[in-house]
């Protein structure tokens, strides 16, 4: 089965959980996700299935939005509401105002520290089974973009928000250092992702739904995402049938003229992707992703 789907990610489970379920339930092995979710998350998760598990390279930019809670009065060793309490819940009084002004920092371009429970590899070994064996993790801070970061209520000591982060950033994060820079500790107690590049929450499926569907292949990939609003940034041309079979052997062949883009998503017909190829002069292009 080849396609992508997306699925509404139920709290308690990883990403990696999500995939061996959906493995039972459509019977294809090859499947990835796009963006790991922690086991605390729920939302957007889009997968890639079969062959189209070859896109992968270009959905790896793609910006995340989140609504979510970060809890102040104390942090934990993972910044989530599943890690070890650093210390006594010290029950801050603060204001919506005051959260408001030291979020104020967290926008635009800046250097992040990933917690040291987290899938960065240090050596090829993820951050997490370090930190699990009680050894130290040498981790970088990395350049992250924060689009927005919303506080948009407060009760007690638990602050609603809402983000939209570059790929790669952590939102656990934000929490932790949020809950510093207001002298109390600060923990996330909870995250939605509501979007992933193009794709919300209103396209996610969830694994109740899709196993209601086990073994109908044909009713499976009528919830998959149309191939033509895949990578919107990339154009989609419909070839014909010499230059189809060339760019299926791996040749160079020519492909209708309607823009000067450099790269292309290619089609036989409306939903039978090809793969995609890249131009070299004029309208002959070169692929570089073949479907088969």
């Amino acid at each position: 089965m080849n396609g992508l789907l997306v699925v509404d990610k139920p709290g308690g489970m990883t990403s990696h959980d999500v995939v061996g379920r959906l493995r039972r339930i459509t019977g294809e092995k090859s499947i990835g996700h796009l963006g790991t979710l922690d086991p605390m998350a729920t939302g957007v998760l889009p997968l890639l299935l079969g062959k189209y598990t070859r896109l992968a390279q270009y959905f790896s930019s793609a910006e995340k939005s989140y609504a979510g809670a970060i809890r102040f009065g104390f942090s934990t060793d993972t910044y989530d509401a599943e890690g070890e309490p650093e210390g006594p819940d010290v029950n801050p009084v603060l204001t919506l105002d005051q959260v408001r002004a030291a979020a104020g920092r967290f926008h635009g371009e800046m250097q992040q520290m990933p917690p040291a429970f987290s899938a960065k590899k240090i050596a090829g070994t993820p951050a997490y089974k370090l930190a699990r064996e009680g050894k130290p993790a040498e981790l970088k801070a990395a350049r992250v973009c924060i689009a927005s970061f919303e506080i948009t209520g407060l009760e007690d000591a638990e602050a609603a928000f809402k983000m939209s982060i570059s790929a790669g950033g952590y939102v656990r994060s934000v929490a932790h250092e949020l809950g510093q820079d207001l002298g109390c500790g600060g923990h996330l107690s909870r995250l939605r992702r509501t979007q992933a590049g193009v794709f919300t929450l209103e396209a996610a499926h969830t694994l109740e739904e899709l196993e209601a569907l086990a073994g109908d292949e044909e009713a499976l990939v009528a919830l998959c995402v149309h191939p033509r609003s895949l990578l919107p940034e990339i154009p989609s041309v419909t070839g014909d049938a010499q230059a189809l079979g060339r760019l299926r052997n791996g040749a160079q062949g020519n492909l209708p003229e309607f823009s000067r883009a450099p790269l292309v998503k290619v089609f036989a017909g409306q939903r039978e992707l090809v793969g995609i190829a890249k131009r070299v002069a004029g309208t002959l292009f070169q692929p570089v992703v073949v479907m088969g």
